[in-house]
C-alpha cells in the first residue's frame, strides 16, 4: 500500500482519537459523517483509532485523578475492546481502511488480533523501542510520526525497521495542539525525502482545521501521506482546536482534491495536453533554406533559416540540435521548407545519451570518484554505430604541464592503435581487465597494474569486461596524437563531449 502511493493519490488518514467522547454511537456518526464529506471523492482514506491498555498504562496510584489532564481524558472517553470492533467493523463497511495507534505492548497485541490495516507510531512512541519491538510481530504497513525526534533518532528508527524488512513511512509532525501556521515547518518534508529516498513520506497535521493551504502544500513538496484529526460537534459533543468538523472537513478534502488535480501526473513527463501542443505549434519556428540544395547534399546549419508560419508537415527548429545530420531527398529550392518528404535527419542523441549512461554504470561499479561538472569525451574513430567495437571515453581531470586522465572502455571494446611524439604517459588500471598492445606485443593487466609508455611507442588496448585506467602523463597536445589506420586521422567528426552528471 505505501510504496505505490503519490502525491497525486495520496492516502488519507483521518484520527478519530478520543473524539469520540467514550460513546459508541457517537463514534458510529463520526464515520457516518466522514463519509458523507468524502462522497464523491475518490481518496484512499483510512479512518484511525487510537488505543491504550488502561489498566496498565495508567500508574495505578493516579487512575482517579481528574486533575491530570491527559488521565481525566484517557478515563472518561475509554470504549471496551468489543464496542471498538463495532466501529472498525463500521469502517470497513464505509469503504474505508481501518488503522490504530495503539500506544502500549498490549494494544499492540490488540491491533494485531483486530486485524487493522494500518498501524500508526505517534511522535510520543517515536524513540519507544518497547513498543517498536512489540510491533515486529505486526506484518503489515506501519506509518510513524516524527514531532521532536532529531534526524540522529530518525536514522536509529529507519535502521532499526529496514534491518527487518518493514513496509513503513514517516510523518513529518508538529505536536503543537493547534500549531500556529509560523510553526508547521513544511520545508522538513524535503528534508526528510532527501534524506530517506526509499521511504514514503507524509504530513501529520495538527495546524487549525480552517487552514486549507497547509495539506496541499505538503504535497506540492512531495507527501503522500496526510494525517488530519476528525470529530463531530452533533448532541452537545465539543471538539478541539485542531479537529475537523464534517464542514470544515469537506472543505479540506475538496481541497487536496483541486491540489492533486493541479499537481498532475508524477511518472515521468509524457502528460500531452493538446491544447497545449497546438499552442506551442504555432509559436515554433520552421525550417526553411536560404539556398537552392540538391538532391543526396548534406544540409549545414548555415544552410537553413528559421521562421513562422510554417507548414503542418514542416520540421520545426527543435530538432534542428548540435548533433543532428541532415540530408535532401530532393532538390529543395531556396525558401521551401524542409520537411519529412525532402530531407532526413538523423540525431544520434539519443546514442550518445545512453553511452553516457554505460559509462556512468561502469563508473559506479568501479567506485572512482569523478570530480563533479567534468566532461566526457567520447570518441568513436569509426563513427556512432562501430563505438561498441571501437571507441573509448574520456575524462580530462588536469591538462597543464602535468596531466591525468580517466579512460574508460565498455565491455567488448577495441582502443585503436596509435603513437604520441611527444607525450610520455604511465597507465594505471583502476577496475576491470586490459590487454594492452604495446609495439606489437600484448600484456594482460588488472586492476593496480602500472606501464610506463614513452614517447613514440606503438599502443591500443581491448577489455573484455569494461574497464577505467588512469593516465598520467606529461602534457597532451590534441594534435599529438596519430592513429595507425589513416581513416581515424581522416574521420574529423569523430569526437563527442558531453557533460558527465554524478
Amino acid at each position: 500500500m505505501l510504496h505505490n502511493l503519490t502525491s497525486t493519490s495520496p492516502l488519507l488518514i483521518l484520527d478519530m482519537a478520543n473524539n469520540h467522547d467514550g460513546s459508541l454511537d457517537h463514534g458510529l456518526r463520526i464515520i457516518d459523517s466522514v463519509h458523507k464529506s468524502a462522497e464523491g471523492l475518490d481518496f484512499k482514506i483510512a479512518i484511525k483509532f487510537q488505543y491504550r491498555n488502561l489498566p496498565s498504562f495508567i500508574h495505578p496510584n493516579f487512575r482517579t485523578r481528574t486533575d491530570l489532564k491527559y488521565v481525566n481524558r484517557f478515563l472518561s472517553t475509554k470504549l471496551a475492546w468489543d464496542e471498538f470492533l463495532v466501529l472498525k467493523s463500521h469502517i470497513e463497511s464505509a469503504g474505508f481502511y481501518s488503522a490504530c495507534t495503539p500506544f502500549d505492548e498490549f494494544s499492540v497485541d490488540m491491533v494485531i488480533e483486530h486485524n487493522f490495516d494500518i498501524l500508526k507510531i505517534a511522535s510520543a512512541s517515536f524513540g519507544d523501542w518497547p513498543l517498536l519491538e512489540a510491533t515486529q510481530a505486526w506484518a503489515g504497513p506501519t506509518v510513524l510520526s516524527t514531532a521532536g525526534a532529531s534526524i540522529a533518532d530518525i536514522d536509529r528508527v529507519v535502521t532499526f525497521l529496514q534491518n527487518r524488512e518493514k513496509n513503513f513511512a514517516l510523518m513529518h509532525c508538529v505536536a503543537a495542539y493547534p500549531t500556529p501556521d509560523n510553526q508547521l515547518q513544511l520545508n522538513r518534508i524535503s528534508v526528510l525525502r532527501e534524506r530517506y529516498p526509499d521511504v514514503p513520506i507524509g504530513y501529520s497535521t495538527h495546524e487549525d482545521p480552517n487552514n486549507l493551504v497547509a495539506g496541499p502544500m505538503a504535497l506540492a513538496k512531495g507527501a503522500v501521506i496526510l494525517e488530519r484529526h476528525v470529530g463531530d460537534e452533533a448532541e452537545g459533543h465539543t471538539l478541539n482546536g485542531y479537529s475537523s468538523s464534517p464542514n470544515t472537513l469537506k472543505s479540506w478534502l475538496n481541497q487536496i482534491k483541486a491540489t492533486t488535480e493541479m499537481l498532475g501526473e508524477t511518472q515521468g513527463l509524457n502528460f500531452v495536453n493538446e491544447a497545449e501542443r497546438t499552442a506551442l505549434t504555432g509559436l515554433r519556428r520552421f525550417a526553411f533554406s536560404n539556398k537552392d540544395i540538391a538532391k543526396g547534399s548534406r544540409i549545414k546549419q548555415e544552410d537553413v533559416f528559421y521562421g513562422i508560419p510554417g507548414a503542418e508537415a514542416g520540421l520545426t527548429s527543435n530538432i534542428f540540435g548540435k548533433y543532428a545530420v541532415m540530408t535532401a531527398l530532393q532538390d529543395i529550392k531556396s525558401n521551401q521548407d524542409l520537411n519529412l518528404q525532402n530531407t532526413r535527419v538523423e540525431n544520434p542523441e539519443v546514442e550518445i545519451s545512453l553511452i553516457r549512461e554505460k559509462i556512468l554504470n561502469i563508473i559506479k561499479a568501479s567506485g572512482v570518484v569523478v570530480p563533479n561538472n567534468s566532461t566526457l569525451e567520447i570518441s568513436h574513430h569509426y563513427g556512432l554505430e562501430e563505438f561498441p567495437n571501437f571507441g573509448s571515453c574520456m575524462i580530462t581531470i588536469v591538462n597543464r604541464d602535468y596531466c591525468k586522465k580517466l579512460m574508460i572502455s565498455l565491455p567488448g571494446q577495441t582502443h585503436p592503435e596509435m603513437t604520441h611524439r611527444e607525450k610520455d604517459e604511465t597507465f594505471v588500471v583502476l577496475y576491470g581487465d586490459v590487454e594492452l598492445k604495446i609495439n606489437g606485443e600484448v600484456s594482460l593487466m588488472q586492476p593496480g597494474d602500472v606501464i610506463a609508455i614513452p614517447p613514440n611507442t606503438t599502443h591500443g588496448y581491448y577489455t573484455k569486461t569494461g574497464c577505467v585506467i588512469e593516465e598520467v602523463s606529461s602534457n597532451h597536445n590534441p594534435n599529438d596524437s596519430f592513429y595507425l589506420d589513416p581513416l581515424i586521422t581522416e574521420n574529423l567528426d569523430r569526437k563527442t563531449f558531453v557533460k558527465y552528471w554524478i
